[in-house]
C-alpha cells in the first residue's frame, strides 16, 4: 500500500484515500464462494433448526417498536419503521405452525428483500453463517413435516443437527403468505 505523495495536492491525497478505500470491501471474505460450499444464515423457529441461502437476507434486527396493522391476520405483527422504511412484520412462527413465537433476547427479525420493497421475519433466534460441502447436500432428506413442506425443500445435517434448507424466495412468492388480510 502506498501513502499519499507528500507534494501531492489534497485533492490528489483524498483521491488516493478513495481508490484505496474502494478497493477493499467490507465483508469480502463472506462473499468470496469456495468451490462447493453452500453459505447461509441458520436460524431457530421453536425446536427447528432452519437455514436460508445468504443471499435472501438482507439484515438481522433486534426486535423494534411496531405498529399494528387493522384487519390483518395474526401472524402480520405489524409495522416497523427501518430506517425511515416501513416494513411489514411476520411472525414466521404464527404464519407456519399456528401461535405466536415467545419474545426474548434472541427474538430477531430477518429482513429480505421481495418484489415492492422489504419483509421482516420474526424468527426465535438467529444462529449466524452456516456452510455446507457438497457431500451434505448430495445426502440432504426431504422434509418430512407437511407445514413446512411448501418452503423447506431437503434437510442437512451438519453435527448433530438437522438443518430445513428454508426458501424465503418460495415463502413471499406464495400465495397464502400474499394474503394477509384477515
Amino acid at each position: 500500500m502506498s501513502r499519499p505523495d507528500v507534494f501531492a495536492t489534497p485533492y490528489e491525497i483524498l483521491a488516493a484515500y478513495e481508490a484505496r478505500s474502494l478497493a477493499h470491501v467490507a465483508g469480502a471474505p463472506e462473499q468470496v464462494e469456495a468451490a462447493g460450499l453452500w453459505r447461509g444464515i441458520g436460524y431457530r423457529i421453536g425446536d427447528r433448526h432452519f437455514v436460508s441461502p445468504i443471499g435472501e437476507v438482507n439484515e438481522i434486527l433486534t426486535l423494534t417498536p411496531l405498529t399494528g396493522v387493522p384487519g390483518a391476520k395474526s401472524w402480520l405483527l405489524g409495522i416497523a419503521n427501518v430506517r425511515g422504511n416501513l416494513v411489514p412484520v411476520v411472525d414466521l412462527r404464527d404464519f407456519i405452525l399456528g401461535g405466536r413465537s415467545p419474545s426474548s433476547d434472541s427474538t430477531r427479525i430477518l429482513i429480505v428483500r421481495q418484489v415492492g420493497g422489504s419483509i421482516g421475519l420474526l424468527v426465535d433466534e438467529v444462529l449466524g453463517q452456516r456452510s455446507f460441502g457438497e457431500n451434505q447436500l448430495v445426502e440432504a432428506s426431504g422434509e418430512s413435516d407437511d407445514r413446512y413442506a411448501p418452503y423447506v425443500g431437503e434437510s442437512v445435517q451438519l453435527g448433530d443437527v438437522q438443518w430445513g434448507l428454508f426458501s424465503m424466495a418460495a415463502l413471499v412468492r406464495s400465495a397464502q403468505f400474499q394474503q394477509a388480510a384477515a
